[in-house]
């Protein structure tokens, strides 16, 4: 099959190029799925640079030993391990190889083939393009948990998105209006339109105006950035509120981002509330997710579309942390 392989780290351009690999095996409750198309998430574009340089450790240091990056499913099945009777080939299919570990090679999903868990997977609604699709799973699981559990948003609150244009941005904003949010949106001068038709009661453009400089109190900080010192946001919090540092759809940069974090789980020591997300694919998250997605309320924002030969165009995009929305491969 076609692949994209990672030999090395560093530039896009420099590291990643398309091969023909070794279809997937897969173990007796795995899902051989033919992908339609994935999206580039920022473990993706962290593991193709190589920075920080302690993921190594992880990853192989001089190569990643898991040549092929990608986590978002997409496609039609192809085939389905012997203890598998929810899926059957040629169902279309949805979710993430997310702790996949039942895979002879671990596949990744800028591929033509994946492996993942059928636990992981659920049936693509109809209405829901693969683009779409693709696009929603780490993006919209990560949003859908930030905003209804962690944060466990009700009508009448006010929460603040940093990072509002974003792969999680995006889909933050408009979950927290369906919760009946006053919604703020901080996101960069060429993506306010984008934002406001999102949903958002208020959008602060951070190229002029900075927003933890305010009187504005907020119960919700959903910081997807991590561009701020945490205590400084700490401070726009209202005396119940809320500060939810997200690494996972951290735009900023892991190297600035890992500190933070670090600090803001001290800061959660205090009186502050600091809570995390925890990305979890099962079924019933993703069953949530379709829901929302089916609803009519809530969009998929779609940066740009890369064909599979041409997924480096697709990680150097998100590496230049300016696309709005989600950057989908397809294959």
């Amino acid at each position: 099959m076609q692949a994209i392989v990672q030999h090395g780290y560093g530039p896009p351009h420099d590291v990643l190029e398309p091969a023909t690999v070794d279809t997937p095996t897969f173990g007796a409750d795995d899902v051989l799925v033919r992908l339609r198309a994935t999206s580039v998430n920022t473990p993706d574009w962290v593991a193709v640079t190589g920075s920080p340089r302690i993921i190594k450790l992880r990853m192989g240091l001089r190569r990643p030993s898991t040549p092929v990056r990608g986590t978002d499913i997409a496609g039609v099945v192809a085939a389905v391990g012997e203890n598998v009777n929810s899926f059957q080939p040629g169902d279309e299919v949805f979710g993430s190889l997310w702790e996949n570990s039942q895979a002879t090679h671990p596949p990744g999903t800028f591929a033509e083939f994946t492996v993942a868990p059928a636990a992981n997977l659920i049936a693509k609604p109809a209405d829901l393009s693969f683009e779409e699709a693709a696009g929603s799973v780490m993006s919209g699981l990560t949003a859908m948990t930030a905003i209804r559990d962690v944060a466990q948003v009700e009508p009448g609150m006010s929460v603040l998105i940093n990072g509002a244009s974003g792969g999680v941005g995006t889909l933050a904003v408009q979950m927290a209006k369906v919760m009946g949010a006053e919604v703020t949106g901080v996101c960069g001068s060429s993506n306010i339109d984008l934002v406001r038709t999102l949903g958002a009661d208020h959008v602060i453009d951070y190229r002029t105006t900075d927003f933890t400089r305010g009187d504005a109190k907020y119960d919700v900080v959903l910081d997807n950035v991590l561009n701020h010192p945490p205590s400084v946001l700490a401070r726009m919090l209202t005396t119940d509120g809320t500060l939810i540092p997200n690494s996972v759809g951290n735009s900023g940069g892991w190297f600035a981002g890992l500190p933070r974090m670090a600090r803001a789980a001290l800061l959660g020591l205090g009186r502050t509330n600091v809570k995390f997300v925890q990305y979890d694919s099962n079924q019933d998250n993703l069953t949530a997710l379709a829901d929302l997605l089916t609803s009519g309320n809530i969009t998929v924002v779609i940066d740009s579309v890369h064909p599979l030969d041409n997924a480096a165009d697709a990680v150097a995009r998100m590496l230049s942390h300016r696309a709005a929305g989600n950057v989908i491969i397809t294959t």
